[in-house]
């Protein structure tokens, strides 16, 4: 593979990221970074060993691809001129400020052939990548995912900021489309929602449950998912999974040690607990290398912004029936 002419567009906490991962990959040609704020971007330009733009247009013109990492109210205006310039995108997540952005973004990218590929880094977490070789088909996904106060994020709700994570996932292990959406949230500390319970039921009858806070007392990032004969335990920040199956002897499950025993007589079902192996992988750079290779191959990118237009969606329909209930029934 030929290494991209690559750019960072706003360099924050997570575009300074975006820019040291980049600098590091051989598929990835890192030519400068910009943003608005000038000194910030001589700094990390100077970390990283590249240029610092002063002109976005300037370095849009001299890459092929771009990371755009800007607040999300400025999502569609900059990726809109990324397009203009002939790059392809890789655009943190959510894919944009509202849902009529984003099926315009979509829109622009195909009609200008090219690759957009939306930041929703999970689906690149090991705990996630381990479970790679498990027919997945869930009944029940309970997810928590809590995290103490920060004020960086609280300009959007916690529905935009943390709970799409698992929207996305949740979206894309589910083989229905969605029925109904209940939802109900409060803001605490800022302006907008800051915790948020959500049930998602889908046509084939599975369920999701889903709860969201920035103001725990300590992190949590764990997903249970509930099938025929499987349980998965998924925990994102200790980037490991683990599987409980049915069968009748070990050779039903392929996998596992025998740890319990259900049932009686011809009902008689042993338990196996399976630890998969996890993947020793950065889910950044991860992520970005299948952007690459999308391009480089003119394959689908692994989120594509139909996928981040898909969880804006629902993220957005959340939102209207916490803010507005009176309006909305099943």
């Amino acid at each position: 593979m030929n290494a991209l002419a690559y750019g960072i567009i706003g360099v924050g906490h997570l575009g300074a990221i975006h820019a040291r991962v980049t600098s590091q990959m051989e598929s990835l040609d890192l030519v400068g970074v910009y943003d608005t704020d000038t000194a910030r971007c001589r700094e990390v330009a100077e970390q990283v060993g590249v240029q610092c733009f002063e002109r976005m247009e300037d370095l849009l013109d001299a890459v092929e691809a771009v990371s755009i990492v800007v607040p999300t109210v400025h999502h569609f205006a900059v990726a809109k001129l990324a397009l203009e310039h002939g790059c392809h995108i890789f655009l943190e997540k959510p894919i944009t400020g509202t849902v009529d952005e984003a099926r315009e973004m979509v829109r622009l990218a195909e009609n200008a052939g090219k690759k957009l590929q939306v930041g929703h880094i999970e689906r690149f977490n090991p705990a996630i990548l381990s479970l790679k070789d498990y027919a997945l088909e869930p009944l029940f996904i309970e997810a928590h995912r809590l995290s103490p106060f920060n004020p960086r994020g609280t300009d959007v709700s916690v529905i935009l900021d943390l709970m799409i994570h698992d929207l996305d996932i949740i979206l894309s292990l589910m083989k229905s489309p969605l029925r109904c959406i209940e939802a109900s949230g409060v803001s605490v500390v800022s302006d907008s929602e800051d915790i948020a319970n959500v049930r998602l039921i889908f046509e084939n009858g599975a369920v999701a449950n889903i709860t969201t806070s920035r103001i725990s007392t300590k992190a949590m990032r764990k997903m249970r998912v509930f099938q025929k004969n499987m349980y998965i335990a998924i925990d994102f920040l200790k980037k490991q999974s683990e599987v409980f199956q049915l069968g009748g002897s070990a050779a039903d499950t392929g996998k596992g040690l025998p740890v319990a025993t259900i049932g009686a007589g011809d009902r008689k079902k042993q338990v196996f607990y399976t630890r998969p192996d996890v993947p020793e992988v950065n889910s950044m750079e991860l992520e970005l290398e299948r952007f690459a290779q999308a391009i480089e191959r003119g394959e689908h990118t692994p989120v594509t912004g139909e996928d981040g237009m898909h969880a804006l969606e629902v993220a957005a329909t959340i939102l209207q029936k916490i803010r507005h209930p009176e309006d909305f029934s099943c």
